[in-house]
């Protein structure tokens, strides 16, 4: 049974997660890829922020080119909702920062971390996705993620380490109350390449907290080995899995 300090704790939690999408205050499509300059930060004003023509492929990889925005190292995202019609969403070339940033309908990617220092941290604060086939966030580079109160329905995988990266990373990762509902697993890591994740304060309705890989850099399709929380490679804290 959680502990009543538990439930306070999710109660205080929740009331800083959104759990309804937001409407957008209007629209702007992008001919081409907008670039956010290094220690910068941009307001999108809640308007919804997508391509025209549109990028997305569906599960084709694609590059930093059919994202709406790059971020440089140290850049700021705010108040952004993300349209359908892009392959890649965000791609953060350092550390960066996301606040509030929505994607009603993942093609690819929602956003890819490609922070190339073990130093680096990046940062999702609130906001939400869903109907993401595949993965919501990508991190192909070094450094730690932390999400934190965010909300993710119909996904694949909230989080992936990049499990076949030609140059791979001990990456780290955490989840603080975030709430995921009809998603297959929060966060995929390679246990063999030194990736450690936490998952904490948070609500999963159906699939798995953590899923192991055995990462490789040859490009192959990695081997997943382990499936939940072991206490080494992912740790779990007060999660709950129904009543939330």
């Amino acid at each position: 049974m959680t502990p009543s300090w538990s439930l306070l704790t999710l109660a205080a939690l929740a009331a800083a997660q959104q759990r309804t999408f937001p409407n957008p205050s209007g629209t702007t499509n992008l001919p081409s890829v907008r670039t956010i300059a290094a220690g910068q930060s941009f307001d999108g004003g809640m308007r919804q922020w997508d391509r025209n023509p549109s990028t997305c492929n569906g599960q084709s990889e694609g590059g930093e080119k059919d994202a709406v925005f790059i971020l440089e190292h140290g850049a700021t995202l705010s108040n952004v909702i993300i349209g359908p019609n892009n392959g890649e969403g965000v791609h953060c070339k350092g550390a960066c920062t996301l606040n509030n940033v929505w994607w009603t309908d993942v093609c690819e990617d929602a956003a890819t971390f490609r922070q190339s220092s073990s130093s680096h941290t990046s940062y999702v604060n609130g906001g939400g996705a869903r109907n993401a086939d595949d993965k919501v966030f990508q991190h192909n580079g070094a450094g730690t993620v932390i999400v934190q109160n965010f909300f993710a329905s119909n996904i694949g995988k909230l989080y992936r380490s990049c499990g076949n990266c030609g140059t791979q990373h001990a990456r780290r990762s955490e989840f603080r109350n975030v709430h995921v509902e009809k998603g297959k697993v929060v966060a995929g890591v390679n246990g063999n390449l030194g990736d450690r994740t936490v998952v904490r304060d948070s609500c999963v309705l159906g699939g798995a907290v953590c899923e192991n890989f055995e990462g490789n850099n040859s490009g192959k399709e990695p081997k997943k080995v382990g499936s939940g929380p072991d206490g080494v490679v992912c740790i779990a804290q007060n999660v709950r899995t129904s009543g939330c």
